[in-house]
């Protein structure tokens, strides 16, 4: 799956940006290691560092080991990109343009579809339209009910998202970041580990005065749950401590209330790993939590 997005990253348009891919391994117990350093002496079209986490660090904490990297290095922009995905050549450099055109930007997405066979509904579809249908469109945030959701999901692109416009959040599948914003709020918070960070990372990036923009120039398509099954047990944890987490530093009290209320119920009626991510969330028992 890495390999797949690197050939397709080996594509990219530079145009006058200077860019460096960073590969972030998170402590995996398999031969990714060694057949991705196979890959990078024999394909050398861009310039490709590896960096190895001896443990798993999770999605936030495992981007911030990068982030820290491109910090240091210098780096005006930072974008992060899912491996489980592959590219339009321009995609960076019309996220660039859509981050400079926009004085008060501060995070920049594109627009996302899901990989050719990977739709949630694909038998719905015409085989024509596989490739087009949209995950991401720009995000929305239902403060009431403490849920994120992706705008366009499901819809096969017909133009209906051509327009470079504000958005609630980011999603971190791929995610532009002024170099400002990281010096302003810091990096991602890892007590998530895994999922909502990148909301969270948009509502700080708000809250500081930066604005968030989908650009529709910026395409890429995504194995959508590539790396962890859909409706899993390990989404059940993860989305359910964390939506408390969120929900509860940023909804409205009103919201908070109906939270609490509803993490209690869980307690009783959900499922496993439900009830494990309301119980560790009460304990404070964040990061990577219980989770196996």
């Amino acid at each position: 799956m890495t390999i797949k997005c690197l050939s397709s990253l080996a594509k990219i348009e530079k145009g006058n940006l200077n860019v460096e891919v960073l590969v972030i391994d998170n402590g995996s117990s398999d031969e990714s290691l060694k057949k991705i350093g196979q890959y990078l002496l024999s394909h050398k079209k861009i310039r490709i560092r590896l960096i190895e986490n001896k443990e798993n660090l999770g999605f936030a904490e495992g981007n911030n080991v990068g982030i820290k990297y491109a910090m240091q290095n210098g780096a005006d922009f930072v974008c992060l990109l899912n491996n489980d995905t592959r590219i339009a050549p321009d995609f960076l450099v019309n996220l660039v343009k859509a981050a400079t055109s926009e004085k008060q930007s501060g995070l920049v997405g594109g627009k996302i579809f899901f990989e050719k066979g990977y739709e949630f509904h694909r038998t719905k579809y015409r085989r024509q339209d596989l490739g087009k249908v949209i995950w991401y469109a720009g995000g929305k945030i239902d403060w009431q009910n403490v849920y994120a959701s992706h705008r366009g999901v499901d819809e096969v692109d017909q133009g209906q998202y051509e327009t470079l416009t504000e958005t609630d959040y980011v999603n971190g599948c791929l995610m532009l970041v002024k170099r400002e914003v990281f010096e302003k709020i810091g990096l991602i918070d890892a007590n998530y580990f895994l999922y909502l960070e990148d909301t969270d990372f948009s509502q700080r990036a708000k809250k500081a005065g930066f604005k968030l923009y989908y650009t529709p120039r910026a395409v890429i398509w995504h194995l959508n749950a590539g790396s962890s099954s859909a409706g899993s047990d390990l989404q059940d944890y993860y989305l359910t401590r964390n939506r408390l987490l969120f929900g509860l530093k940023w909804a409205p009290w009103r919201a908070k209330l109906a939270l609490t209320k509803e993490s209690l119920k869980l307690v009783f009626f959900g499922r496993k790993w439900q009830k494990i991510g309301v119980r560790d969330f009460y304990l404070g028992k964040l990061g990577q939590g219980s989770w196996r």
